[in-house]
């Protein structure tokens, strides 16, 4: 059963089935070293998913967050600082757009206010931002605060905003997105090389984070 009518042979579901594809080989490649090949299967699995939403008709906003999402996939798909900064300022601004495009279409204070859990999750996922500034920050190096921090504010400010929006898939992929943004911090920067824990970090993170940007961009249109 395809999201979109038509079946297989409407355009859409098409594009649906390849980022899938390419989803699950990212993932089969997670422990082989930085290549072209992996780099362009990661990101082409959200590249795709703002041709859907641009063949759609989805808002502008969620388009512009998947392409930004996807040049952020393709420079974390290296490795390094220059490649982690410029895939956070990618990331930073998709996430900018998403507060954006929440803000300006869901029903704002009084959507949290709708249902109990939406009102228990605003203290928890501030409880949380700030468990995780206080455990990543003494471990971050100086260079690195400013920008973490900007990066933090930007994804508490998603989640939160995402709460406003009644369809709950679309929460549930802002908090996937959280989640998988939470473990490729403590990934990058309280894991050792060689800790058992990045046997299941990475693919955790990359199903969260590509579940979270399905999850959003079908609440989106369907």
């Amino acid at each position: 059963m395809m999201p979109f009518p038509g079946g297989l042979g409407d355009a859409l579901n098409g594009y649906l089935v390849f980022s899938v594809l390419a989803a699950i080989s990212y993932a089969m490649m997670l422990d082989m070293v930085p290549s072209w090949r992996r780099t362009i299967a990661k990101t082409l699995a959200v590249s795709l998913l703002g041709v859907i939403a641009l063949l759609a008709g989805g808002p502008s906003l969620l388009v512009i967050a998947l392409l930004l999402s996807a040049v952020g996939d393709a420079f974390l798909a290296h490795t390094g600082e220059r490649a982690f900064l410029a895939g956070l300022a990618s990331f930073l601004a998709a996430h900018i757009a998403y507060v954006l495009l929440f803000a300006g279409t869901g029903d704002g204070v009084a959507g949290i206010g709708s249902d109990w859990w939406r009102l228990a999750l605003v203290p928890v996922t501030l409880l949380l931002a700030g468990i995780v500034v206080v455990r990543l920050w003494p471990a971050l190096p100086g260079q690195m605060k400013i920008p973490v921090a900007a990066y933090v504010c930007a994804i508490l400010l998603m989640g939160l905003t995402a709460l406003t929006m009644p369809p709950i898939v679309i929460v549930a992929g802002a908090l996937a997105f959280v989640a998988s943004d939470t473990i490729l911090a403590f990934e990058t920067f309280l894991l050792a090389q060689d800790s058992p824990h990045r046997k299941w970090t990475g693919k955790s993170l990359w199903a969260l984070y590509y579940g979270a940007q399905v999850l959003i961009t079908l609440g989106l249109l369907l």
